[in-house]
């Protein structure tokens, strides 16, 4: 009988974490959006605060299909951090960098909604 409740538990935990998931892809979400949308402005604050939602938040999911999703964010949010730093220079040329910022903000949107339908369907995300 303890077998059934240890392997309830991280279902339960999976399934109350849900609601934080779903803040946090949504702020991710507009802020992907807006970087492709032309003339938008996205708000890096709202960036920032998925990411401390999900850096704080992500211990609580260990052991649940959950804690993937956590990573999923955050790797993703680092990863477009670093390319669009490492890509700033090609700005100085304007195209380039309009390309470069461009594929990356698509990167970041895709990576976003497949998180959010992977979560939708109550599934752990995998790279």
């Amino acid at each position: 009988m303890n077998n059934d409740i240890i392997d309830v538990e991280p279902n339960q935990r999976a399934e109350s974490l849900k609601t934080v998931g779903w803040v946090s892809y949504i702020l991710h979400l507009i802020v992907a959006v807006a970087a492709v949308v032309p003339g938008a402005q996205p708000s890096a604050a709202l960036l920032i605060v998925a990411l401390v939602i999900d850096l704080v938040k992500k211990s609580d999911a260990q052991g649940t299909w959950q804690a993937s999703h956590f990573s999923w964010r955050i790797r993703t949010v680092i990863w477009a951090g670093v390319l669009y730093v490492v890509t700033a220079p090609l700005w100085i040329f304007i195209f380039p960098g309009w390309i470069a910022w461009g594929l990356i903000s698509i990167w970041f949107l895709y990576r976003i909604v497949r998180g959010m339908v992977e979560m939708n369907k109550g599934q752990a995300i995998h790279a």
